[in-house]
This record gives C-alpha cells, structure tokens and sequence, in this order.
C-alpha cells in the first residue's frame, strides 16, 4: 500500500521549502519522488516557439523526495505517520496522530455481470465414409 498518494496533503520535513505544506499533484514511484504543489519552484526557461511565442521564464514545481514529506492531519494541526486498520472489510490508511482515515475514500468499482457466452454451435460428426 503506498504511503503518499495524489490528493494527501503533505508538509515538506527536509530542504530548501522545510515546514510548507501543499497537495501532491503527481507521485513518481521509479524514482521515489512526488511533485507537490507550490513546493521546489525552480525557473524554467522558455525559448520563443510557436507554443510560447513570447518566451520568458516560468516558476515550476520540481519533483522532491518522498523521504522528504511526511503527511499532515489538518485535525490535529501536526504532522503524522501512517498507519493502517480494516474497515467494512477494506483496508484504508489511517493517520496516526487522529485515527481518522487519509483523504477520500476510494471509489468501489461495481463488477459488471459475466456477459452471456454465444450459444455453442454443434460439432459437425465426421462423414461416415459411403460403402460402394
């Protein structure tokens, strides 16, 4: 199960952005990092294009270690760890400082019924070789 998903609010522990807070908008697991909101801005910049015709710099967000966030419980006003409990027989992660379950529930994928498998055709018997 993973720990930060897309959608948690998260405070950054570590680095430049150390005590800001925001949502993860992309999580990267081949590289171990996530993208947060507002978090790691560098500048990028653009060369004139027929996409940017004016060119210029951009402030972006830059992916950072997910070793570096931890998640944050908006009820208790701190950061926690993770935790997690069965509930209604689901597994759902749970924060440790409140117990109360991290952000919104997953959506329960209803399972379509089988579909109806074509009538099976009769084998054809072989032809019974003809006396002559």
């Amino acid at each position: 199960m993973a720990h930060i998903r897309k959608g948690d609010l998260v405070e950054v522990i570590a680095g430049n952005d150390r005590g800001k807070r925001g949502r993860v908008l992309r999580v990267i697991p081949e590289r171990d990092r996530v993208l947060v909101e507002g978090i790691n801005l560098r500048w990028k910049h653009m060369r004139k294009s027929p996409k940017a015709p004016q060119g210029g710099r951009l402030k972006r967000e830059l992916p950072i270690h997910r070793s570096n966030v931890m998640l944050f419980d908006e009820a208790s006003g701190a950061r926690s760890r993770l935790g997690s409990a069965v509930v209604d027989g689901k597994k759902v992660r749970i924060l440790r400082t409140s117990g109360k379950p991290v952000g919104a529930a997953p959506a329960v994928k209803e399972k379509k019924a089988p579909a109806k498998a074509p009538a099976k055709r009769a084998a054809k018997k072989p032809a019974a070789a003809k006396e002559s």
